[in-house]
Parts: structure tokens; sequence; C-alpha cells
């Protein structure tokens, strides 16, 4: 049997951790059977990963698909990497032109705590969107992605057609599960997040956030390479994101960019109420709600993201809609 990447002491760790997180108990019920779960197929990915040199820092990307399609840029969420969105990558290599980037301090790109911030975040983009020579761009930007396309292109000169965001925090006050919660308030927990380190952050993640999807032990692998070490300064994120959303809250109303919001259901760590609330304060958007579905609704729900993105990128994102 293939060596399980998470192990048993991130697993212990892990389920110490949801002993004390309502949500778990909550979505119990509406989990499939195997979500979450690490399966040991083979993994042939579409993606083909690189790396290049920016601003000082070791940066992972990938780029592929059609150069005469519609731009789409996939900005990586946590705990994970531009891997997630392999199964989207590889059904939509024949129609667009694609790029994806692993943030500063997120995935496998380098960055300091100095890069814990939506700022920082968004300055950096404009570096590598002009490093690639991208325009008319479809950001794809869940979770940590979200308030770094928000923050570009409410404050910097950007080059974007439309964003697709969603389970991350833009609107306040934000409608937050309990373990985010405990992330923004208790340096306590942050301290207890970063001593039990990436194999609990990542396992704890997988039982909280999947509802349908079991990730391959590949894929769960280069999560673990992205943050081991790096807990601790992932989750200053979480500290200094109510501060972060002043630079976004109270501008949503002018934002008439196209935006589409998606989220998940039943998402355990941002709920699904912040998707609603996000929707009427936006003066051009859509809502795509994904039924059954956690917080990774990119992965649970896969085959209609996919087919929700197609659509989008082929005209959809053009849209008016009164408040």
């Amino acid at each position: 049997m293939s060596k399980d990447p998470i192990g048993v002491f991130g697993r212990l760790n892990a389920a110490s951790l949801l002993l004390i997180t309502p949500e778990f108990y909550k979505n119990f019920s509406s989990r499939a059977k195997g979500a979450g779960k690490i399966h040991h197929d083979p993994a042939n990915f579409t993606m083909k990963r690189a790396y290049m040199h920016l601003e000082g820092l070791k940066i992972r990307y990938a780029t592929g698909g059609r150069a005469d399609g519609p731009t789409v840029l996939f900005l990586s969420p946590l705990p994970q990497s531009i891997l997630c969105y392999d199964a989207t990558w590889s059904e939509l290599s024949d129609t667009a032109n694609l790029v994806a980037l692993d943030l500063p301090g997120f995935g496998k790109s380098e960055g300091d705590i100095s890069y814990m911030t939506f700022a920082a975040q968004s300055a950096f983009l404009v570096k590598f969107i002009e490093e690639l020579g991208l325009s008319d761009i479809h950001i794809v930007a869940p979770d940590v992605g979200m308030p770094v396309a928000l923050h570009y292109v409410l404050h910097r000169a950007h080059k974007a057609k439309s964003i697709l965001v969603g389970a991350g925090p833009s609107v306040q006050p934000s409608a937050d599960g309990s373990l985010v919660r405990k992330m923004i308030g208790s340096a306590f927990w942050r301290f207890v997040f970063a001593l039990t380190g990436a194999p609990a952050f990542i396992g704890g993640a997988n039982q909280l956030g999947y509802l349908q999807y079991s990730p391959s032990a590949t894929e769960v692998s280069d999560y673990l390479a992205s943050y081991s070490g790096r807990v601790g300064q992932v989750t200053k994120w979480f500290k200094g994101y109510p501060e972060g959303c002043k630079d976004i809250d109270p501008y949503l109303n002018e934002l008439t960019l196209p935006v589409h919001v998606t989220w998940g259901e039943r998402d355990a760590f941002l709920k699904v109420d912040n998707a609603r609330r996000l929707h009427e304060r936006l003066p051009n958007s859509a809502l795509t709600i994904f039924k059954g579905s956690g917080h990774f609704f990119y992965q649970d729900k896969s085959a209609e993201f996919t087919e929700m993105l197609r659509s989008w990128i082929s005209g959809g994102y053009d849209i008016t809609r009164e408040i």
C-alpha cells in the first residue's frame, strides 16, 4: 500500500481539531462516501508547472491551452496549490489561453510574511501580469485569491476583463466559520495551528472542506510540500484580513467590472451568506452557489464549475444588472 502523505500524527492532530469544530458535525451527513479521503490512483496532471524569478522570488506558475483563446488566470487557494485546478485546466485547454499562479507565500512560490496582505499580493500580481504580457484576463480567484483579485481590480491599473471569486473575505462583517474565527482572533490558536503543522492543517481542511471530492496522494503531497514550515506564516494572513477588508468592502458598490460570485452551499470556513451579500453589493455580478458542495467547490463540483467557467469566458461575462 502506498504511503499516506498526511501520516498518523497528522491525522490524529487533525481529528483533535475537528472535534471542536461544530461545522464538521453539521456537514457530516452531507458528505459523500470517501469525500476528503486520499486515494492512491495514478495522477497524470495536464498542467505543466514551471518556475520564474520575479521581484527576487522563485515563483511557480503554469501556462497552456490555446494562445488565441480567452485568457484565464487561476490564483492558488489555501491550503492547496495551482494543482487543484488540473481537471478544469484539462477541459479548457482546447478553448482558452491558460495561466496559473501560486501566489507569493502560498503553494510552491517563495514569499515571506511581508506578502501576507491583500495589498502586497495585488502589487505582485501587477508585476506577474506585466511579466507575461497578459491583458483582457478572466481571473479565477477563490479562497485567499479572492481578496487579491478584488484589491487588484479596485486599486490597480488592472488588465482584467472579469473576475470569478468566492469562498474568501470581502463583505464586512464576514460570516466566518469557527476555525477561521480562531485564526483571526486568537494568538493561542494560531500557535496551535503552527505547532501541529502542515499535515494536520491540510488533513483537517480535506475533511472539513470536501463533501464530494477525493484528492490523490500526489496532489496532497504537493500541498504538504507547499506549506511545510509555513503554517505559522499563513495564519498571520487570517489575523490581518479584517484590516485588509477595509480596502475592499467600502468600494464594492463602485466595481462595475463583471464579477461572478461562486460559493459552496455548505462552506464550513466562510459561510454562503457572504456570497449573497456580496452579490447584492456588486453592480454587475452573477451568482452561482454549488449545491451539496463544501469550501473547495472547484473540485467538489468540478464538472459544473468547469462548464460555468467555459460559459462565462465565452461571453457570459457580458452582463448588466440593476442594483
